[in-house]
């Protein structure tokens, strides 16, 4: 099960890589995506504090405010707010009860779902932002995972765990298996 921990530690893994590159020019595009790195940075800010405010708003939608990171902003700030926001996800994680239940597009979150969300979005989108700046994200087998068994079940568990995680997120195709399309995360309490 993921939990706030997993959060930070994620947060801090991808700080400390793009914290030793916020001396290049964010403004480049990452390939195959429309968006710069510095907007990829900030959309996942975006997302850790979305993640934080659903589930502590319950199973309902909440849509009365927007929260927007600014992508202009310098790539050492970026990097702050990402990990600023991943320790507020972190704190709402650990402090909600296990069977809570927040909303998210895609179904209903528990807090170990909606830990993983951002550990996921952290580490992908890292590794996009990484690919635009000419750098290749390499984080540890076994935090991937976990993030791997929370948000894709059914993902295949003999191959590379980063790799698969890419595959399973439609960046890559694994092998055998080709690049997907219209993927999902399983951010429902696993066994539901």
């Amino acid at each position: 099960m993921l939990v706030g921990r997993d959060v930070t530690e994620v947060a801090e893994l991808c700080g400390a890589f793009l914290g030793e590159v916020v001396d290049r020019d964010w403004t480049v595009v990452v390939p195959g995506m429309d968006w710069t790195a510095a907007k990829t940075v900030a959309h996942v800010a975006d997302c850790l504090l979305w993640y934080a405010t659903d589930i502590t708003a319950g199973p309902v939608e909440l849509s009365t405010a927007d929260v927007v990171v600014r992508p202009d902003s310098s790539p050492a700030d970026l990097v702050r707010t990402v990990r600023a926001f991943a320790s507020v996800l972190a704190a709402v994680v650990d402090a909600a009860p296990a069977d809570e239940l927040g909303w998210h597009p895609w179904g209903l979150a528990d807090p170990a779902g909606f830990a993983g969300m951002g550990c996921d979005e952290m580490l992908v989108h890292t590794h996009d932002a990484a690919r635009a700046l000419g750098l290749e994200l390499a984080p540890p087998p076994e935090l991937t995972r976990k993030v791997l068994a929370r948000m894709f079940p059914d993902a295949p568990t003999d191959r590379d765990p980063f790799r698969t995680l890419l595959w399973a997120n439609g960046r890559i195709a694994l092998d055998d298996l080709p690049k997907r399309t219209g993927w999902r995360w399983h951010c429902a309490p696993l066994g539901s």
